[in-house]
């Protein structure tokens, strides 16, 4: 004989042996709790007679709301990356691009509106993503030289000034 109390159980995770509730001694059986009084048919409260009660037994169960696709942090980014190395379309819209250029043209020119060729705007484009690639690429390195992750202002600007007058655009 084991020193185990009776009834657990010999292997370790394994669920000790349960009795019946019938065989327990009646010392030992479940408190029973008193009932509540029945209500009389006047005492309940009237129901709606357009739709039926439902007991809470028999109502569906909520079902959770489906959640989107979580991915692991840079996931994302590194397959927006692969996607626009793929693509030669432009970065910014033309619409916006092309305001601006011509508000920056309208004040060098002294408030002389000219009017602009599609294809010179769009060669003007090219260039502009062109140049802005390359120096937030840069600035990129020089954040990494800085054993950071985040891109700050000064990156960008100490990208411009290595690179100098003529590549930096003064």
């Amino acid at each position: 004989m084991t020193g185990r109390p009776h009834g657990t159980a010999k292997r370790r995770g394994a669920a000790p042996k349960r009795r019946s509730p019938l065989r327990l001694s009646p010392a030992r059986s479940p408190q029973r709790l008193p009932r509540s009084p029945r209500r009389s048919p006047r005492a309940e409260p009237e129901r709606s007679r357009g739709r039926p009660s439902i007991s809470p037994r028999t109502l569906p169960r909520p079902r959770p709301a489906p959640t989107r696709r979580r991915f692991r942090p840079g996931t994302k980014a590194l397959k927006e990356i692969r996607q626009y190395q793929k693509s030669t379309s432009l970065l910014m819209n033309k619409l916006p691009f092309s305001r601006v250029v011509r508000e920056v043209a309208s004040r060098f020119t002294r408030g002389a509106d000219f009017r602009w060729q599609a294809n010179a705007l769009l060669a003007l484009q090219e260039a502009a993503e062109a140049f802005l690639v390359l120096l937030l690429e840069d600035a990129y390195l020089c954040t990494l030289h800085a054993k950071r992750i985040t891109l700050f202002p000064k990156d960008i600007q100490l990208a411009r000034k290595i690179r100098g007058i003529q590549a930096g655009l003064g």
